[in-house]
């Protein structure tokens, strides 16, 4: 079952020819594998709840962004002042950058009501909160400054986490149906 046709429906735009791409080269199949079809009822994605969840969603994504943007700037304008600044602060901020991406696509994706798509950002706004803080903890891998950073990304992750596990959410991506026998294995 494919997603309830509400990228076109919105705007002829970007989204469009964005979600037409994806649909053409199978993405959610490659992405979301057994679940890659299986998506939520519409009136669900249409709850002011629901839509409510997704604007929070995607300030937080963009909050992320500019948290990895100026971890990028801050570097940049270190290294021109005439500091060192090590590999692992160019790593983890060009890192943080291409999870924040991957976090939109999970985010469009499971706006369109795609369950595999829901389930990734619920599970990476867990996983990437507990990393990052390890990580962070380590004595001198990272500058102050950066260790700050990554305690406000988490906090980020975890507020999209808070998001993604309201009752109203879990209820609206409900876990689909196991299949039987054969058709399982």
């Amino acid at each position: 079952m494919r997603h309830h046709g509400r990228v076109t429906q919105q705007n002829a735009g970007l989204g469009a020819l964005a979600d037409r791409l994806w649909c053409r080269l199978h993405l959610d199949r490659l992405a979301g594998g057994r679940q890659a079809d299986y998506v939520i009822r519409e009136d669900m994605l249409d709850h002011p709840e629901t839509v409510r969840s997704f604007r929070w969603i995607r300030w937080l994504l963009v909050a992320e962004t500019v948290v990895g943007l100026t971890a990028i700037v801050v570097a940049i304008l270190l290294t021109h002042a005439g500091q060192t600044v090590p590999w692992a602060v160019w790593f983890r901020a060009t890192v943080v950058l291409l999870i924040t991406l991957t976090l939109y696509v999970f985010a469009w994706r499971a706006q369109l009501g795609y369950y595999w798509a829901y389930q990734r950002l619920r599970l990476f706004s867990r996983i990437f909160p507990v990393v990052t803080l390890v990580i962070a903890a380590i004595p001198g891998l990272y500058p102050f400054w950066m260790v700050i950073e990554q305690i406000v990304f988490s906090l980020l992750m975890i507020g999209i986490g808070d998001v993604l596990t309201t009752d109203h959410m879990r209820a609206t991506f409900p876990k689909p149906a196991r299949r039987s026998g054969a058709a399982a294995g």
